[in-house]
């Protein structure tokens, strides 16, 4: 079974959003055997400078880093990324399953993105959209994209 591992900057707090991440978790149980980390948001001014900037995601990189597992492919969520259709997420998620490591890390960084060193170290730069999403909602929107990926590798009539 692939391993699937999600690091999250910041942590869900609000119960609807626990929720929805906690059915998304419940459901991809029988397909990966899934693990969900998050790391500290660095704290930062409300009108920071570009090095406090690049000081925090430092700081987040190294955390990031020391949870990421050996062997795991690395896909980080970035703007700059290559646009993923749930279709290609599938068959990338299957690939790692089938002719790769069997473990596949996803890296949501926080509001300020992720510092170059991790996506230096990526397999795979993501980007899902040319919009702008809520951390905490894009979480819960990549795990049911993950979801939705094992799904369309079954043949399942999830994916319409």
């Amino acid at each position: 079974m692939i391993k699937v591992k999600i690091i999250a900057c910041g942590n869900l707090k609000e119960s609807y959003f626990k929720a929805a991440a906690d059915e998304y978790i419940k459901r991809l149980r029988g397909y990966c055997d899934l693990a969900v980390t998050e790391v500290p948001i660095q704290k930062i001014g409300d009108n920071p400078s570009e090095k406090e900037v690049e000081n925090a995601l430092k700081k987040e990189a190294e955390v990031i880093i020391k949870n990421i597992p050996e062997k795991s492919e690395i896909v980080s969520l970035c703007v700059e990324g290559k646009k993923f259709s749930s279709e290609k997420l599938s068959e990338l998620i299957q690939e790692n399953a089938n002719y790769k490591t069997g473990s596949i890390t996803f890296v949501i960084g926080s509001s300020y993105g992720l510092s170059e060193s991790i996506k230096k170290i990526s397999d795979v730069k993501m980007s899902v959209s040319d919009m702008t999403f809520p951390h905490k909602l894009f979480r819960i929107m990549l795990l049911e994209q993950i979801y939705r990926a094992f799904k369309i590798a079954e043949g399942s009539d999830y994916h319409k």
